[in-house]
């Protein structure tokens, strides 16, 4: 199966590749801002219904339905406290880079989504959470809000409608855990990022104790799109229940990495022949493929070279799409090498609130470190894979699962590497 690549006019982000110009005038000529006054008049439930009819779903790794997410917030009359939307640019999931390029090439679209977001879920008041070491990203992305306040389209009189809608920009001070989005709103009030335990759930109790929506980057910036044009433009693409357009960001082993906006549902191996140049080496001498950033469990050679990249087929692969960010590896790449410093890195971003997690990564980390290296005996292999089970699902939020998935993906396909070191040191 073959799908045909997008033309400029059926992307969300079609200046992702920066043949552009990224400011307010270059987006303007490219569609951005044209129908936003016809999308703020709109009724809030149509557009919410037409959201949830477009399937579109987060598109930060959980993959939750956008428009489903949306209805949950209480009305401004009933909840009477102020509403927050506030997205989550905190991209700290190794091998994930999409956010970047948005914020760096089309930051306006990220703009118009927060000014039809707030408007849509009751909001004055918008944040955007940026990773503290995406600085030139960020200073771009603050230029651009004040484009669109030069404009007219920020403020207290929006398009003349005197809708009112303020967004700021906040940097992180690079912590990973911040990137779960209750822990983001703890580090946005001032306070330690830890994750709270929920419920309360954010459309209820979220910044500050009022009703607030957490959203990506992508998933924001691809709603006055989706509103701006008809259902079938958005809908045409990939599977039912995976529907719309993804950018995949395709690193590692390959010939031309980079960020690319193909349809959901798109062949892995299609993706990596055609938009990233192919595995370096050739497809046999593929060894495996991180299919949605570093907290997913890996896919070897035959599973890649029949997968579909969207939810639900990753999901029937014992993996998932998370944030698209495709880590290829081939035969001359130290598997286990890059496993372990996953690892490590995991062990490194515990924000050690809950005792599983702070204690029971850094024992995987040390004990696949020592197995990786071929000490140890084969029998701690499987107490490495007993270990992983006792640490998912038992934290408040879904760190240690991410932490614990690429360790069990490794032994379960590259089990035999991690044994063939411990017997050849034994020897």
């Amino acid at each position: 199966m073959t799908l045909p690549r997008l033309k400029k006019e059926d992307m969300c982000f079609p200046n992702l590749d920066n043949s552009g110009d990224w400011g307010i005038k270059g987006y303007k000529q490219r569609g951005g801002y044209q129908g936003l006054k016809e999308i703020l008049q709109m009724p809030v439930a149509e557009r919410i219904e037409k959201l949830k009819a477009s399937g579109l779903r987060g598109r930060g790794g959980a993959g939750f339905p956008t428009g489903m997410k949306w209805s949950f917030m209480p009305k401004p009359e009933v909840s009477n406290k102020p509403h927050y939307l506030v997205c989550n640019a905190d991209e700290g999931e190794p091998g994930t880079c999409k956010d970047r390029d948005i914020l760096r090439y089309d930051p306006h679209t990220l703009v118009e989504g927060m000014i039809v977001g707030c408007h849509t879920l009751g909001a004055k008041v918008g944040y955007i959470y940026v990773r503290g070491e995406y600085y030139d990203e960020s200073s771009r992305l603050v230029a651009a809000i004040e484009e669109a306040r030069k404009e007219g389209l920020l403020g207290k009189n929006i398009c003349g409608l005197g809708i009112e809608v303020e967004v700021h920009v906040h940097l992180g001070a690079g912590a990973y855990i911040c990137g779960e989005e209750t822990a983001l709103l703890e580090s946005l009030e001032g306070k330690k990022g830890q994750p709270r335990l929920k419920p309360p759930f954010p459309a209820g109790f979220g910044l500050y104790g009022c009703p607030t929506t957490i959203n990506n980057v992508e998933t924001i910036a691809q709603v006055p799109p989706i509103l701006k044009n008809k259902l079938e433009w958005f809908t045409r693409w990939g599977r039912p229940g995976n529907s719309g357009t993804k950018i995949f960001s395709v690193s590692g082993s390959v010939n031309k990495p980079g960020n690319f906006e193909a349809p959901m549902s798109i062949p892995l191996r299609e993706l990596i022949d055609e938009y990233a140049g192919g595995v370096i080496g050739g497809w046999e001498n593929l060894q495996a493929v991180i299919p949605g950033g570093s907290s997913t469990p890996m896919l070897n050679a035959e599973q890649a070279g029949r997968v579909l990249m969207d939810f639900d087929a990753l999901k029937a692969e014992g993996t998932g799409l998370g944030t698209a960010a495709v880590v290829v590896m081939n035969k001359q790449v130290d598997l286990l090498r890059v496993m372990v410093r996953i690892a490590e890195f995991y062990k490194h971003e515990s924000c050690g609130q809950c005792t599983p997690c702070r204690e029971g990564v850094g024992w995987v980390y040390r004990l696949m470190e020592r197995l990786c290296r071929g000490e140890g005996t084969l029998e701690e292999v499987d107490q490495l894979y007993a270990l992983t089970k006792k640490i998912e699902g038992r934290t408040i939020c879904a760190f240690a699962d991410g932490a614990m998935w690429p360790v069990q993906g490794t032994l379960k396909h590259f089990r035999g590497l991690i044994e063939e070191r411990v017997r050849k040191n034994v020897a």
